[in-house]
């Protein structure tokens, strides 16, 4: 193994492994007793090298679609780990994106009151974001994330050629995770990625580095704040509004590319309210919007946005907490009352603002 990255946990120590061939530390892990959960896009891909690999019925298949992040799938996933006898001295091996993480997770630190899994990340969004952090995510019918806990890997291993089988729109999901981290810390790489925007969607070897700086950043933070009862909160940047774009798009709209339409929404209250500065607030604006999806915003339900809006898991009381910013390094959590002049920041946002970058990107209908 080339390098790695040191993640102290109150949990368990981890390691994130940067690897160039996934093959051998799977069969390092092969060699000791394991089960193995894995995206059937990524079987389909890799099944010639796998089926060598992974020992016959040790293995389930999923679907990773956002209905199979959910407690139904942990139970079903639960009762074949039990079927096929497997024992609490056992590892579980996730390898996919962020669902097949979080089911594995989730189901792994459950059963039998918690047993060891390990990680191999597949997504972009996964090997720059999730695969460390020790969170677990499930959804409950349209609310994203409200079921979940903390329960990291006994390792990570990162083998950036998964990232040549991706689309483009995974890879654009993948960038906007990473812009929320250079954002939050002012990264000296945010303006460098946006300069190479086109050319890493197409060369996914330049991802290396900014993969590298997005878990550095986030590294920090989580071992200071695993739980999330502080300064991790920050890391919500553009998640609240994004969840929410999600979940009324009927997840059309790819997670780390909500979170960027996201971290402009916020940037754009922020600016509403008087906490962002208007040239500050258009200078992101324009740099955020080359990585915004291909969407006719008019078609979003902003009755149903509100709505769900008013379910995220970080609300106090009637209000809408979310993390707000002053500029790139500086934000803060604010809850806003959702009353007539929320509603009409969300509205003039969405009739106004996210529309206003056509000539930017050529992206909107």
């Amino acid at each position: 193994m080339s390098d790695s990255l040191h993640i102290k946990s109150l949990f368990r120590n981890y390691e994130v492994n940067f690897i160039g061939d996934f093959t051998q530390p799977l069969r390092d892990i092969v060699g000791q007793p394991a089960f193995f959960i894995i995206d059937a896009i990524v079987w389909d891909i890799y099944k010639a090298i796998l089926k060598d690999i992974i020992p016959e019925g040790r293995l389930l298949i999923v679907e990773a679609n956002e209905n199979n992040k959910s407690l139904d799938k942990c139970r079903e996933i639960i009762e074949t780990l039990v079927v096929k006898q497997v024992r609490r001295n056992e590892k579980l091996v996730a390898i996919g994106g962020g669902i097949i993480q979080d089911v594995t997770a989730f189901s792994a630190s459950i059963i039998y009151r918690g047993i060891e899994w390990s990680f191999f990340p597949t997504t972009l969004l996964a090997q720059a974001d999730s695969c460390i952090g020790s969170k677990t995510s499930i959804n409950l019918g349209d609310k994203k994330n409200l079921v979940g806990n903390f329960y990291p890997p006994s390792d990570v291993f990162i083998d950036a050629t998964f990232l040549n089988s991706l689309a483009d729109d995974d890879i654009k999901s993948g960038i906007g995770e990473i812009l929320h981290y250079y954002l939050y810390a002012a990264s000296p790489l945010f303006d460098e990625l946006i300069i190479d925007y086109k050319m890493i969607i197409k060369d996914r070897d330049l991802l290396l580095k900014y993969i590298r700086e997005s878990l550095k950043i986030k590294k920090s933070v989580i071992e200071n704040d695993e739980f999330d009862r502080s300064e991790r909160n920050k890391f919500n940047y553009g998640h609240t509004f994004g969840h929410a774009l999600e979940s009324v798009t009927d997840y059309k709209i790819k997670h780390g590319q909500a979170v960027t339409v996201g971290m402009d929404l916020a940037n754009y209250v922020s600016m509403k309210m008087g906490f962002m500065k208007s040239e500050i607030f258009h200078d992101l604006h324009a740099k955020l919007s080359i990585n915004f999806p291909e969407f006719n915003w008019n078609r979003i339900d902003l009755d149903r946005y509100f709505d769900l809006l008013s379910k995220d898991k970080k609300n106090v009381g009637d209000s809408v907490g979310c993390i707000l910013a002053e500029n790139t390094g500086v934000l803060f959590k604010q809850q806003l009352p959702r009353d007539e002049h929320f509603r009409e920041m969300i509205h003039g946002y969405f009739s106004g603002h996210a529309l206003s970058c056509r000539d930017l990107t050529g992206a909107y209908l």
